[in-house]
């Protein structure tokens, strides 16, 4: 039974499996990618390495670097911008459950990223806290 339908002008039971899914595993530098993709002005501040690509939290959006391909000269590149974040969700690592967990809802939809324990998802909740609740 869903008590709560909507959030932010959708349907919560239509959001529940995310359309993309990213896992975070190690904090890393930047990679030219994201570094030549940045607007004037805009700051990195913290860039996490999934398992073959990167994804930067800048002070206006969250950029994902997603290498394809075998030889990964291919690059697709997300862009999330803050603004765009209706509500957000974290959940710290457990017991039996090592990877903390960082959902977004968004105006394109419901986003998941996993965070390695080694990543601080407090560190996520300030940064994002910090963008979107002081635009």
């Amino acid at each position: 039974m869903i008590y709560w339908t909507q959030i932010g002008g959708y349907d919560m039971a239509e959001q529940n499996e995310p359309i993309m899914s990213w896992s975070f595993i190690r904090k890393c530098e930047p990679s030219d990618t994201i570094l030549d993709i940045l607007v004037p002005g805009e700051h990195v501040l913290q860039c996490y390495a999934t398992l073959r690509d990167k994804a930067a939290l800048t002070d206006k959006r969250i950029i994902f670097a997603d290498v394809q391909g075998i030889t990964g000269k291919k690059k697709e590149v997300y862009s999330i911008p803050y603004r765009s974040i209706d509500m957000w969700s974290s959940e710290n690592t457990g017991h039996f459950d090592m990877d903390a967990e960082l959902d977004l809802w968004t105006r394109a939809g419901h986003f998941t990223l996993k965070i390695a324990a080694k990543c601080n998802i407090r560190e996520f909740d300030q940064i994002l806290g910090s963008a979107i609740l002081n635009r």
